[in-house]
């Protein structure tokens, strides 16, 4: 489980699971504008908006993911994201879990 330092973040498609893990950051587009999650944050529930996704993993390079909407939620240092559709944007984010 994640420490006071670091974000669980777990982001699902409405038919797929995307990526899960530790990370220092989340950035999303919401349907009220782009929003950064650190730890520490306020509990937050968001409209996911059509765009990109960036995670910043406590360990490897930068994630970054389409989505089509969805919801966002925060609490406790722990983001979910649920997505209509959502697709890793690149072949070397595959084997991130």
């Amino acid at each position: 489980m994640a420490d006071t330092a670091e974000l669980e973040v777990e982001i699902v498609a409405a038919d797929h699971f995307v990526w899960s893990g530790a990370a220092k950051m989340v950035k999303a587009r919401t349907a009220d504008g782009e929003i950064g999650i650190l730890p520490g944050h306020a509990p937050v529930l968001a409209i996911l908006a059509e765009g990109e996704l960036a995670i910043e993993p406590v360990s490897g390079s930068r994630i970054t993911v389409g989505v089509d909407g969805g919801f966002f939620s925060v609490d406790s240092n722990r983001v979910v994201i649920v997505a209509d559709n959502a697709q890793l944007n690149d072949a070397a984010n595959a084997g991130t879990r």
